[in-house]
């Protein structure tokens, strides 16, 4: 039997005998009038019972209404229309610039930018500390920025400065820790009238990279615009009102450290009023505006009215600030210790190999770095002339709704504003579903009813939808199949996308079949288009009294279709559901639908990449699933009455279920593989590969436990169950295993993301000689006035060292000398300490209060130090490279030598 398809019993008692596949003879008024008198008007009982409504008091039309929508045209018909919706917005945001640049005197020249960019990674490699970024990146820099002083106008004046700051902070990033830095290397420019200047821009880059990666992306190319933006402006005969500075710092990927001492530490800061932030999640395509503020919404028209090439989005900024993504930027910095308003821009396409030896300069598109060219030059000669600038504490009012529109233009309206149109969308709404809800036309209609009814059944098909989802996601991730999907998205999509959309229409069939059984198809679609008005007005409701600038889109989501349906309205009742209505319902959806795919495309395009680097602990196929489920429900809401209107589901069930379990059997059998080599699209699985030598001492000093190994960290879900065939030794046999007493699992993490990977390996090696070995002692030992014990220590070594501390029982850590003199615990109770020099550093002196209140034998506090060896030839180990070598193609092994110490006091 068909879904949707009736028993002779109930064709019988189907309003003048029509069909739904014929047409149906008009109702008399004594029949009407009979008909209506006969109305169940319970919603809950009867199972399968006959409802039989007149086709004039439910809704119902004359004969064009009764016909019934063909399955195959409708299906199709929507198919094609969200495809043509996806097609246009790939060519939205393959179209990366609306015209070319002309290379013209006083304009930004993308040739010469990516000359830049490849000179600096050419260089290597450039960890903070190594000869590469203190020394050859910075002289590389230093002699442009003098060519571009030569050919300057006479107009401006050109200021240079090497800073090398020492300071301390505490960042809640990652569960919170502090960082200490020593004699990191700042490049500062600053651009200014011949007179000078009171009031100052700041444009932001960095220079230095991630270890065993070249920084194309992440974040050389911003540095390479930025010195393009100082070449062209330092040309220009026009005057600028206020000094730009062009900030190239040496220490972002050390957890945003030249930042903090620029901002903090440097002369220059105080003169900042608004900056802009350059930055990479991912490689090349459109540079995304995803942070601005706080409030300041002056800088968000600054953008808007100057930018070339506009990308940007509120959505994304309340995304990134919710803390879900495991990210940040420099804009903290400046927010947060300066108390700068500002603009973030990141590059977001091709997550897959940021922070990967792929992320080289040939794979940033020349029309990627001039639109980024054109925005960054605009913005900042605008800025540069505004009057704004010289006081913008005054216009610190509110925050800014602001979006583009398929990266032609920005629309952006204070959130106030927002608010009141918001709140008015939902008036119209309270009004025109009140006027049906409390006044129905006839007195026996059951339409309130049969409303809720729809929006319990509308409820029950998203949350099985929802769940249906999970229990293939969790069991794909309890076989070992977890990210099929990641080198082929189109996989997740026919299994967890076809099962929602399934699962929906199945539901809604049901109650089609069940319970609204003779119920008019036009009455039907008009009570399941007002359910999802609801329910998307619930949301707008939601979202606005939190005060979320992204309420816009359930605004449009609310405002459109209503009007659509408004307009509509007169037209479906006489001619039904045919194709001149399916047209223009369409086209009223256009601008909904359309923009619903943009930020899809953008939330996959940030996701998927991260789910492949987001640690051990967080089955990413649960949180593609989940993702999949929500748009699937945003995206069947005004689609749901069309399974009313068509005659029948069945073929549509049977094709999706066939997709979805063909997918399933292929997944299962590991069809799909995870990763991929292919030059041109590389998804390569990210591995950690540190050679360490773990020294354990006792409370007497002595040593009490030694050993060294390979100690291996995959990034993802899937552990090594890919890499074991490949190499048997890292199997179960060789899982690491936690050592209890001491903090962090006695292992030496570079960064405190130990609750997010949980599972590594520990392979026996060799022990390891650097050239540079870590010394750490214990300085002095000294009872405080107010009865806490002062432990003072000194370090030296390597250009990066984690230092840990676990207080012992009765104790506690009072406070240091290390950032603002609190100390700030990790997740997990333990502390951690971030530590960096610049080339020439002093040897690192601190000291930590511990307050004891019942003394222990195995004594008051246990601390740990770690050296990390990121650069030279004491971050290689012929171990270490032989291992390396093991690792098939498709990895991205990042290996470097380490030791860790272990004291108790």
């Amino acid at each position: 039997m068909e879904w949707g398809s009736e028993s002779g019993a109930v064709r019988r008692h189907r309003i003048g005998g029509e069909h739904r596949d014929g047409p149906a003879p008009a109702l008399q008024p004594e029949r009407e009038a009979a008909a209506q008198e006969s109305l169940a008007d319970a919603c809950g009982g009867g199972g399968a019972r006959t409802r039989k409504r007149s086709a004039k008091g439910s809704g119902g039309a004359s004969r064009g209404a009764e016909t019934g929508l063909s399955e195959g045209r409708a299906a199709l018909g929507l198919a094609l229309y969200l495809l043509a919706l996806r097609a246009l917005v790939q060519l939205s945001l393959q179209q990366l610039m609306l015209h070319r640049a002309a290379g013209h005197s006083g304009e930004f020249n993308a040739r010469q930018a990516r000359d830049y960019l490849e000179h600096i990674t050419s260089i290597g490699p450039r960890t903070t500390g190594s000869v590469e970024n203190e020394i050859l990146t910075v002289r590389y820099l230093l002699e442009q920025i003098k060519l571009i002083e030569v050919q300057s106008n006479s107009l401006h004046k050109i200021s240079v400065d090497v800073q090398r700051p020492t300071g301390s902070f505490s960042i809640d990033f990652l569960g919170g820790f502090t960082s200490y830095y020593d004699n990191i290397t700042n490049v500062v420019v600053k651009l200014e009238p011949r007179d000078g200047a009171q009031h100052a821009v700041l444009a932001n880059c960095h220079f230095d990279s991630v270890a065993n990666s070249p920084g194309a992306s992440d974040d050389a190319v911003s540095c390479s615009v930025m010195l393009e933006v100082l070449r062209v402006l330092s040309k220009s005969s026009e005057a600028l009102h206020h000094a730009i500075i062009f900030l190239f710092n040496g220490a972002e990927e050390n957890v945003l450290q030249a930042s903090h001492g620029f901002i903090t530490q440097h002369p220059w800061a105080s003169l900042i009023r608004a900056f802009i932030n350059l930055e990479a999640a991912g490689v090349g395509g459109k540079e995304l505006v995803f942070q601005t503020g706080p409030e300041n919404p002056w800088l968000v028209q600054a953008y808007v009215s100057s930018a070339k090439h506009p990308f940007a989005s509120v959505v994304a900024q309340e995304v990134f600030q919710s803390g879900i993504i495991p990210s940040d930027t420099d804009f903290r910095i400046y927010r947060d210790f300066g108390n700068i308003p500002g603009i973030d821009l990141a590059f977001i396409e091709n997550g897959y190999i940021y922070h990967t030896k792929y992320d080289t300069a040939d794979r940033i598109l020349t029309d990627s770095i001039q639109r980024a060219g054109d925005n960054i030059l605009a913005v900042l000669k605008y800025l540069a002339t505004s009057d704004m600038l010289a006081s913008s504490s005054e216009y610190q009012h509110g925050n800014m709704v602001f979006f583009d529109v398929l990266g032609l233009f920005v629309i952006a309206y204070p959130s106030r504003v927002g608010s009141i149109i918001n709140y008015m969308v939902v008036m119209a709404v309270v009004l025109y579903l009140g006027r049906k809800l409390l006044h129905p036309k006839h007195k026996t209609a059951t339409y309130t009813k049969d409303f809720f009814c729809g929006l319990g059944i509308t409820l029950i098909s998203w949350f099985t939808s929802l769940v249906t989802v999970l229990i293939i996601a969790v069991f794909i991730s309890l076989i070992g199949q977890s990210l099929s999907w990641y080198n082929h998205f189109y996989v997740s999509v026919c299994l967890y996308g076809t099962a929602a959309v399934a699962k929906i229409i199945f539901i809604h069939s049901l109650a089609k079949k069940f319970y609204f059984v003779n119920a008019s198809d036009q009455y039907l679609g008009d009570v399941f288009f007002d359910v999802s008005l609801l329910v998307h007005c619930g949301f707008l409701t939601a979202l606005t009294y939190r005060g979320l600038c992204s309420a816009f889109i359930s605004a449009v989501w609310v405002a459109l279709p209503l009007l659509t349906k408004l307009c509509m309205h007169k037209d479906l009742k006489q001619y039904g559901a045919g194709g001149k209505f399916i047209t223009f319902y369409l086209l009223g959806m256009f601008i909904p639908y359309l923009y619903a795919l943009y930020l899809i495309w953008a939330v996959f395009e940030m996701f998927t990449p991260i789910l492949g680097r987001s640690g051990s602990e967080i089955p990413p196929d649960v949180v593609l699933a989940s993702i999949l489920a929500g748009c699937t429900m945003i995206l069947s809401s005004y689609f749901i009455n069309f399974i009313y209107l068509a005659k029948s589901t069945k073929r549509t069930m049977l094709t999706l279920t066939l997709v979805c379990t063909v997918t399933f059997l292929l997944v299962c059998s590991g069809t799909f593989f995870p990763y991929s080599s292919n030059p041109s699209s590389p998804k390569p699985k990210r591995v950690f590969l540190q050679h360490v030598t773990r020294t354990f001492h006792g409370l007497d000093g002595h040593v009490v436990k030694r050993d060294s190994g390979i100690w291996i960290n995959g990034f993802d879900y899937t552990g090594m169950s890919h890499i074991t065939p490949h190499i048997p030794e890292i199997n179960d046999s060789t899982r690491a295993h936690c050592e209890e007493n001491a903090p962090l699992c006695g292992f030496p993490w570079y960064l405190p993301v130990h609750f997010l990977i949980r599972k590594n390996w520990y392979l026996p090696a060799p022990e390891v000689s650097p050239r540079d070995p870590a010394h750490f002692r214990l300085v002095s030992k000294e009872q405080t006035p107010w009865d806490s014990i002062k432990l003072t220590f000194e370090a030296t070594g390597p250009s990066h060292m984690s230092f840990y501390v676990r207080t012992h029982k009765g104790s506690t850590l009072s406070q240091w000398s290390l950032g603002n003199g609190t100390p700030v615990t990790s997740k997990g109770g333990d502390y951690f300490v971030f530590y960096s020099h610049g080339l020439q550093a002093s040897a690192w002196q601190f000291w930590i209060e511990v307050q004891v209140l019942e003394e222990q034998p195995e004594g008051m506090v246990t601390v740990a130090i770690a050296a990390h060896y990121f650069s030279g030839e004491d971050k290689r180990s012929s171990q270490l490279d032989a291992l390396k070598e093991k690792f098939p193609d498709w990895t991205f092994p990042s290996a470097w030598v380490c030791t860790y110490n272990l004291f108790v006091f």
